[in-house]
């Protein structure tokens, strides 16, 4: 009994130890992130990202709104497959770049109201919180 007891408590601590190590909570959470710049150049549709929970992120592209798993420790950054609405608007083109460009994104940082999101290959997505 004293065994089982000793595991059941050794497990809800390990369990306690367990927090939000992605992005969210280094800076991320409780702000909606709107895309300034997509490598360099002005992006001109609005594409949003939050973090609305640990594992996850969301948000909306110029045409769609999308949601994906994201448990990548930071300052890793891994979606998981997309989903997203499937509405169609002129800004379509920007909406597959956008979301390309997400799903490519392998580095976060986060400093006070900007969110950079980039990879090796040379990705650079600029967010800033929005007021």
């Amino acid at each position: 009994m004293k065994l089982a007891l000793l595991s059941l408590a050794t497990a809800a601590l390990l369990g306690a130890c367990q927090g939000d190590e992605t992005v969210r909570a280094y800076g991320g959470a409780d702000r909606v992130w709107l895309l300034e710049t997509l490598d360099g150049a002005p992006f001109a549709d609005r594409a949003t990202l939050t973090f609305p929970e640990t594992g996850r992120i969301a948000g909306d592209a110029p045409c769609n709104s999308y949601t994906a798993a994201m448990t990548a420790p930071y300052p890793w950054f891994d979606t998981g497959p997309i989903a997203a609405t499937r509405r169609s608007c002129p800004a379509l083109a920007a909406e597959t770049a956008y979301l390309a460009a997400l799903d490519a994104a392998a580095l976060s940082e986060v400093a006070g109201d900007t969110l950079i999101l980039s990879n090796t290959d040379g990705l650079s997505m600029v967010f800033k919180a929005a007021e």
